[in-house]
């Protein structure tokens, strides 16, 4: 009985240690197949960060204002015979826009006229006189006088007519007008508008720490959501005298080339001053920088050795950067980088420290620094 049991909890002990050894051997196999299976190399976009003129800008939000802006009205009351007008067109200082009827005033300055005539006569016929004595002096005096007022009721019976045409008191647009012929106006009725707005003035806020940046006459790019691929210029042509103690701001003008009349007044425009020299510095894509909260990252690519076909086996390291200014889609980065050291672009979110990388850069993310300027696609 006693042999039995010892046969039997050796042939226990016997399976037991089987099972444990192969679990082991197991073990060892799949830790020494993992060491030499390596994750398979991640296709990424990578490029040489190199160093490039960066001009210091101070941005802010403005609106477009006219150089002069009116509405069109009428100084006196009539009605519309003629409208000479097209909106929406360029017209000259001085041009014609609307005429009202002036049939009425224009028969009365002949009345005034052939009253004048007469006066102009007696007074002609009375110093005839006066040179044989057959008058006195006063009596010239009063054909004189007499001929001054009719003269004078002439010229403002003219004036009056004179305002039966509307003119454009300048050049400029002509905005939209709903006036029509047979129409009757009365005095300060809004015939149409007219804006100069070529330059036209843009007026915008910047705070008062960024005064001592400012000066006349320095350059300003401004952009509209109206054309979004142009890029307008101009000038600063006035700094405000006073703080605003409500935001500690101050007004700027500026007035911007418009040779196209594009933008109009009261659009809506994002300004960029130009405030220094343009500076150097490293760039990169923005998508090459992975912003998180312990930081600004990017990979660094780097040859450590070569793989089983002989080809450069490139593997990646994560580096912490400053990150400064951007514009467009360039980042200027302040630290953590010198010039041509080869950075991951795109295909971050696949990697970590120490991963093997392909560099496939048929489809590199954008580099442009105004991808709004130029771009026709």
């Amino acid at each position: 009985m006693a042999k039995r049991m010892i046969i039997m909890l050796i042939a226990v002990g016997v399976i037991f240690g089987g099972i444990f050894g192969f679990q082991v051997f197991k073990g060892i196999m799949i830790k020494k197949y993992l060491s030499g299976n390596k994750a398979p190399p991640v296709t990424v976009t990578a490029t040489h960060i190199s160093t490039q003129p960066w001009q210091p800008t101070l941005s802010a939000v403005g609106t477009l204002r006219a150089v002069r802006g009116v509405d069109l009205s009428s100084e006196v009351a009539g009605q519309v015979r003629d409208v000479l007008l097209q909106s929406g067109a360029f017209v000259k200082a001085g041009q014609p826009l609307v005429k009202l009827n002036d049939d009425t005033e224009v028969a009365q300055l002949k009345s005034l006229q052939a009253a004048a005539d007469l006066s102009a006569t007696t007074l002609k016929r009375d110093k005839a006189q006066l040179d044989v004595q057959a008058v006195a002096q006063a009596v010239v005096d009063s054909d004189q006088a007499d001929l001054n007022s009719k003269n004078a009721l002439v010229a403002q019976q003219q004036a009056v007519i004179a305002k039966k045409v509307i003119r454009a008191p300048f050049a400029g647009k002509v905005g939209i007008s709903t006036v029509n012929p047979g129409q009757y106006i009365n005095p300060g009725d809004k015939l149409a508008t007219l804006q100069t707005v070529d330059p036209i003035l843009v007026d915008f806020l910047v705070p008062q720490q960024a005064l001592t940046q400012l000066k006349i006459g320095q350059a300003i790019a401004v952009k509209s959501d109206a054309n979004p691929k142009a890029a307008y210029t101009g000038k600063i042509t006035a700094i405000d005298a006073k703080v605003d103690p409500s935001t500690r701001n101050i007004q700027v003008e500026a007035s911007v080339s418009n040779p196209k009349g594009d933008l109009l007044a009261g659009m809506f425009a994002t300004v960029q001053v130009s405030t220094q020299e343009p500076i150097k510095y490293l760039t990169l894509p923005q998508t090459a920088v992975s912003f998180n909260p312990y930081g600004e990252v990017v990979y660094l690519i780097s040859e450590t050795g070569k793989d089983a076909k002989g080809n450069p086996e490139l593997t990646v390291k994560q580096t912490f950067v400053n990150a400064g200014q951007t514009r467009g889609d360039q980042v200027a980065i302040t630290s953590g980088l010198k010039e041509g050291d080869y950075v991951v672009t795109s295909g971050q979110h696949k990697l970590k420290n120490g991963s093997t990388v392909i560099i496939n850069n048929k489809q590199q993310p954008s580099d442009n620094p105004n991808p709004l300027v130029g771009n026709e696609d």
